[in-house]
């Protein structure tokens, strides 16, 4: 029997997935061959392959339609998240060069279950079909439950990961099922062709109901939305500070972009229905996240339940997304773009202060940054005045579409539940940076630094406070891809 070959124009769309996977496999081979002191040339290759795709990515668009029976979309909304998924993995890879040697964990499929993760990622954000978004959230859920307990001999990150495995395994069941209910009541997974039966079906039928309800469940873990959060702050303190900013950028830009599929295209005729249950549970991650958050000592831990109420203001962006044509897909990848330099930004800091015997992720080991480094304690500033979304920052502008497109969809109440917990997260924000400037050091801590580190804090920095002045780059990005469905 013979074994159907895809036509010559699928396999050209799939080349960034193809070229990640090549390079992953030569990561595992190069692992072997490699000498513990040189582990660091599979992470330079990896960097390079990242780098050429995303160069190449720019230059040859997509071309539109669908690949490989529709199983996979080739459209504008999936490229943009796909250069999204490349920059935040090459920074990744450029922030963990020298801390493995720090963590004394330095080996090569490291940077193969990244690559392995972003392969998965660009599957969730291309999927046009329920199948293929699944098969890649597990790819990169597989991939990061390891990546999250990565240093072995640290209890607390294979704690982390562990809850983070356990969790994640039973939600993931969650999801499947309610995907399996949506075929049971439509008789397809391809996206539009589950819209279009469900357009026929009554909003009121109970297993459309409960259907809506496990897909919003296993959705509301992967971007830790509030309910749904429990294995936040464990798994970010727990797991390797690199992998941390990882899972706060990536992971949940890939889950956003799945989620954005799903609901905004395959449910559309449902969105009555589930457009409530997240109203709700964006608000419920602003408040418990920024509030939880106050009483944190641990900055990994708080920066965790900070990324939960950023999970909560993106969300309001798919809540507007009801209105159709509205603005709010647009906002919410506006706002994930920028949220992710700023947060990888965050946890890039700590990795400046860890050195072997000492992780430097408590809030009072910070005290008197200000006075023994300024540079990294003005840096540190720009990267919590955009959490804050403070101007002239891009985490303002951000917010500013968020809000606006929430109001201009008629939720108003959502707007400022918004704007009031910003005030909140600008208190623990600001107490950070009291600490690096008005308390005097507790400890010498003595920086870390290294090229490949400095060059990817430039990045972040650079880029959180030009996209800030400058944010009709992206703007209209993503306005000529289309993403809006």
């Amino acid at each position: 029997m013979a074994i159907p070959v895809p036509p010559a124009r699928d396999l050209v769309a799939l080349w960034p997935e193809m070229l990640l996977t090549v390079a992953a496999c030569g990561a595992l081979v190069a692992d072997v061959v490699t000498p513990r002191h040189r582990k660091q040339v599979i992470g330079w290759g990896c960097f390079a392959v990242l780098c050429v795709i995303f160069l190449f990515l720019l230059v040859l668009p997509p071309q539109g339609g669908s690949v490989l029976g529709g199983m996979l979309l080739a459209d504008g909304y999936a490229a943009f998240f796909k250069a999204l998924f490349l920059i935040s993995t090459a920074l990744t890879v450029l922030i963990s060069l020298r801390y493995l040697d720090d963590e004394g964990s330095h080996y090569g499929e490291y940077y193969a279950l990244l690559l392995f993760a972003a392969i998965g990622m660009m599957f969730m954000a291309a999927g046009g079909d329920l199948i293929t978004i699944y098969l890649g959230l597990e790819l990169m859920s597989l991939s990061t439950y390891v990546l999250a307990g990565f240093i072995r001999r640290d209890v607390t990150s294979t704690e982390g990961a562990l809850k983070y495995f356990l969790m994640g395994a039973f939600t993931s069941g969650i999801l499947l099922y309610g995907l399996a209910l949506l075929y049971g009541l439509t008789g397809t997974t391809n996206l539009s062709a589950v819209a279009q039966k469900l357009a026929g079906l009554s909003l009121d039928d109970p297993a459309l109901i409960l259907a809506v309800i496990l897909v919003v469940t296993g959705f509301g873990f992967k971007i830790a939305a509030v309910p749904f959060h429990m294995w936040v702050p464990d798994a970010y303190e727990g797991a390797p500070t690199s992998i941390t900013a990882f899972m706060s950028a990536a992971v949940k830009a890939a889950a956003f972009a799945g989620l954005a599929r799903v609901f905004v295209v395959a449910l559309a005729p449902a969105a009555a229905r589930w457009a409530v249950l997240w109203w709700v549970l964006a608000a419920l991650s602003m408040i418990l996240g920024n509030v939880v958050a106050i009483a944190q000592t641990s900055l990994k831990r708080m920066l965790a339940y900070s990324s939960i109420s950023h999970a909560g203001y993106a969300l309001i962006g798919v809540v507007a997304a009801v209105q159709a044509h509205g603005p709010g897909i647009a906002s919410t990848l506006f706002y994930l773009f920028v949220y992710m330099f700023t947060t990888m930004g965050t946890f890039s800091m700590i990795i400046l202060l860890t050195h072997r015997g000492f992780r430097g992720d408590k809030i009072a080991d910070f005290a008197g940054l200000g006075y023994t480094h300024p540079l990294p304690a003005f840096i540190y500033i720009v990267f919590f005045l955009s959490l804050a979304g403070i101007p002239p920052t891009a985490g303002f502008v951000g917010k500013l579409l968020i809000f606006r497109a929430a109001i201009d969809s008629g939720f108003v109440v959502l707007a400022v539940i918004g704007v009031a917990t910003s005030a909140i997260a600008a208190y623990y924000y600001f107490m950070v940076i009291k600490t690096m400037f008005m308390d005097a050091p507790t400890r010498d801590v003595p920086l870390s630094p290294s090229r490949p580190l400095t060059v990817g804090l430039a990045v972040m920095v650079v880029a959180t406070v030009l996209l800030g002045l400058f944010p009709n780059v992206v703007l209209q990005a993503i306005e000529a891809a289309k993403i809006v469905p």
